[in-house]
């Protein structure tokens, strides 16, 4: 018997050939993978054909890759600054565009409040470039983060004509512009490039430096969407300056996650400078004006921005769902939802810092995190005015998205905790009901009074 089933095996593996591709004036062949010595380009793909008894069957390995920069900058609406208009190119790329004779072209889609803070700067920048534009103002809220807002650019922009190579989509708002405008991108001939100008916190570390783009659909967040990145994304932390200072610190939450997860020089950083930081609005510091030395903001600015790439850019597609950055985002869905219906809402940022604080009495609770531990989080938190506990967020609550979270991670938890400041790991196990219950007990206990 062990003799026939090697029989077996051996014989299926030798029906199946790997096939290279390679194309000599604009054809695509296939050759079989040990001819090495053919002339022309060669792909990255390959084909398997297997043969059976019930016929042919081939496998298609072709990687997709995509390139897309972030890019800091200053002054972006500067019309002496070309990085709006040229800066998602390569220059050996932007040699060849700026000789062309044909009128540049931009469609611009603005949140509607940014519009009114800076829709005029946009229409002088354009017009000192000599560029044939239109300006898209939508009310990009949560409220109205649906599919009909998807259409909407859609027809705006089949209207205005546009080259789907060369004349990027620029989205410039908060979170939810980005994302809807990604989607219609993604869309529209199947994929058009655009570009990313985050105009809050929470934006700039979070939504406009990976691939994801969406909208709500069925009760649910962003259960319609793609993995789609812009060509670029620009960072220009001066919009900042036009926030409310609750919009910093619902930013502040997400540059606070990655500290935790992997960057104990950044939480310490936040630790002592996060209230200066929040009443400043991370703008420059006045002492390191003219100076090369990078002060606290720019600093945790940066190491936001690389934490965060160091951990989206191998897992675009979110292929693996082993990812810290889900570190603040078990109960905070459910949460957030649930207080769009009981007024007042949350904020995306504010409901990720209270399951944040949840999870690190969980994680005190399994023996992870020292008390002293412990309270510096919580500590650092409220330093930069961020809600520690919630009245809506209830054991069914918390409960309920555990569950969720199994169905939606292939039966695993997958729930990252911290380990320590910096440091964190990735749990598979469901948590004890227990260890659960003690740390909502304990959690409620000690920090609903900052409700």
């Amino acid at each position: 018997n062990d003799s026939g089933d090697m029989n077996s095996s051996n014989t299926k593996c030798s029906d199946r050939t790997e096939f290279n591709l390679v194309q000599v004036n604009g054809t695509w062949t296939r050759h079989a993978a040990q001819c090495q010595d053919k002339e022309g380009k060669l792909s990255d793909a390959k084909i398997y054909e297997n043969k059976s008894d019930q016929g042919v069957s081939w496998t298609v390995v072709s990687p997709v890759v995509f390139t897309y920069r972030v890019i800091q900058c200053k002054d972006l609406l500067d019309p002496r600054n070309d990085t709006l208009l040229r800066g998602h190119t390569e220059d050996q790329e932007l040699k060849g565009t700026t000789s062309n004779s044909e009128p540049v072209k931009r469609f611009v889609v603005i949140d509607k409040t940014v519009h009114e803070l800076y829709g005029s700067k946009v229409s002088q920048y354009f017009d000192a470039k000599g560029v044939i534009y239109k300006i898209l103002p939508l009310p990009t809220t949560e409220e109205n983060k649906n599919m009909e807002l998807v259409t909407k650019i859609l027809e705006e922009v089949h209207h205005f004509g546009i080259d789907r190579r060369s004349e990027p989509i620029i989205a410039l708002g908060g979170g939810v512009c980005l994302d809807v405008v990604g989607l219609a991108a993604s869309l529209y001939r199947r994929r058009t490039p655009y570009v990313r100008v985050p105009t809050t916190l929470l934006s700039y570390i979070d939504a406009s430096v990976g691939a994801k783009t969406g909208v709500n659909f069925g009760g649910g967040k962003n259960k319609l969407g793609s993995y789609v990145p812009p060509v670029a994304t620009f960072l220009d932390s001066s919009f900042f300056q036009t926030l409310p200072l609750r919009q910093i610190s619902n930013g502040l939450a997400e540059m606070l996650k990655m500290a935790l997860m992997k960057h104990r020089g950044l939480f310490e950083l936040l630790e002592v400078n996060g209230r200066k930081m929040l009443h400043a609005k991370l703008q420059p510091s006045e002492t390191c004006g003219g100076s090369a030395q990078e002060d606290v903001a720019a600093a945790s600015m940066r190491i936001a921005t690389e934490t965060m790439l160091e951990e989206l850019a191998p897992n675009l597609w979110e292929d693996d769902l082993d990812r810290l950055v889900d570190f603040g985002h078990i109960i905070s869905p459910e949460l957030e939802m649930t207080t769009q219906r009981v007024l007042p809402a949350l904020l995306h940022g504010e409901a990720v810092s209270i399951d944040m604080s949840f999870m690190v009495y969980v994680a005190h609770e399994k023996g992870l995190l020292t008390t002293q531990e412990k309270s510096r989080i919580i500590q650092c938190m409220l330093g930069m005015e961020l809600p520690v506990w919630h009245q809506e967020c209830s054991l069914v609550l918390v409960q309920k998205s555990f569950r969720e979270r199994l169905r939606h991670s292939a039966g695993s938890l997958r729930m990252p905790l911290p380990t320590g400041l910096g440091r964190a790991e990735i749990f598979h196990d469901m948590i004890e009901d227990d260890v659960i219950y003690q740390a909502f007990q304990k959690w409620t206990e000690e920090l609903s009074t900052f409700a």
